[in-house]
């Protein structure tokens, strides 16, 4: 039905995790969840409110998590 949702943290990516990134993780959550690929007109309002809930969440997440033993980004970079 969907892609499966990706390691939006470091090591993972070798950037931040973009708004995009985020977004697009929380459409596949909201899809496998519900079951609908897309909502019925009657139920957009609702799909797309959960959508915009868990990207914000997902955000949080990502904002407030602590990565020990990870190299920045820009230091893995320089190094190579």
């Amino acid at each position: 039905m969907c892609r499966s949702i990706k390691t939006l943290r470091p090591p993972s990516l070798p950037h931040e995790a973009t708004v995009d990134d985020v977004r697009a993780a929380a459409l596949q959550y909201v899809r496998k969840v519900s079951g609908f690929r897309a909502p019925a007109a009657h139920n957009r309002e609702v799909f797309e409110r959960a959508v915009d809930e868990i990207a914000e969440a997902t955000r949080a997440l990502l904002d407030g998590l602590e990565i020990r033993g990870a190299k920045p980004a820009a230091e893995s970079v320089d190094a190579g």
